[in-house]
């Protein structure tokens, strides 16, 4: 009889540890299926930060003194400030002018009416001697005003900071390249964003140059490269050509694409 307590007793015992493991099993896969929850919400988090930063990012800046003002412009809004007043409005698409580089922004509201002009003519501000590549003339004023008030200084596009990257080459004119088309190796490009500058391969030769940038336009310029003797079948002018044809770009899924009116040109992957 003593032995049949004993044995219960000890079965109770089992029962019980059993039953705290499994709980404590429980509670573990509980916490981490919530820190895996927790990371999933910071990462997607962190997706939506870079995609709002992006949207949200200035292509556009400038400034003038006497007054002083500031102009940002990005595909949002327009921003303008001035010692006295700051006018947020939404962004508007620019009227191009016919065979000059101007862009005119009309934007008017219910208490506000501007008309911003950007000039590709170099700039020097008045007080520091800075030279910029862009002329903006500004005038605006309220709608219950007559008077309107002009502004004159110097602005800057800037270069999207997605392109600062290493590129190697995947296709050249619709085609996926091999290596029949470079026997060494698949030319490449290395892009300066803040600099506007780039250096690279170019399937045979090393080259370098410098980019210009506006808002949805890209082109490489200035192209420079060494001078060494290709093999025949080598299609390093193909490339280059291509290259310098380029007027505008995408980058989606680690891949920068440049093409221009008559289609995409090239396709690069980011390797970096």
């Amino acid at each position: 009889m003593i032995r049949v307590k004993y044995i219960s007793l000890i079965a109770g015992i089992l029962m019980v540890f059993a039953c705290n493991n499994s709980n404590k099993k429980k509670e573990n896969i509980q916490n981490n299926n919530s820190e895996i929850m927790k990371q999933s919400d910071v990462i997607n988090s962190e997706i939506s930060k870079v995609k709002f930063a992006h949207t949200n990012s200035n292509y556009f800046s400038a400034s003038g003194t006497e007054p002083f003002w500031n102009l940002e412009i990005n595909e949002e809004r327009v921003v303008f400030k001035t010692p006295s007043d700051s006018l947020k409005v939404p962004h508007v698409e620019p009227i191009m002018a016919q065979g000059f580089n101007v862009k005119r922004y009309d934007i008017e509201t219910e208490s506000n009416k501007i008309t911003i002009q950007i000039s590709q003519t170099e700039c020097t501000n008045a007080m520091s001697g800075k030279v910029s590549p862009y002329s903006v003339t500004i005038e605006y004023k309220k709608v219950t005003e007559t008077e309107v008030e002009k502004l004159e200084g110097c602005g800057h596009y800037i270069t999207d900071y997605r392109l600062h990257d290493i590129w190697v080459l995947e296709t050249l004119n619709g085609k996926k390249i091999t290596q029949e088309d470079f026997s060494n190796e698949f030319p490449s490009i290395e892009i300066y964003s803040a600099e506007n500058k780039f250096m690279g391969f170019a399937g045979c030769n090393q080259m370098n140059g410098r980019l210009f940038f506006e808002n949805g336009l890209l082109r490489f310029t200035n192209v420079a490269t060494t001078k060494m003797l290709c093999e025949p079948n080598n299609k390093e002018a193909e490339f280059l050509k291509a290259l310098q044809s380029s007027t505008t770009y995408t980058i989606e899924n680690n891949r920068l694409t440049l093409s221009n009116p008559s289609g995409i040109l090239t396709i690069f992957k980011k390797i970096d």
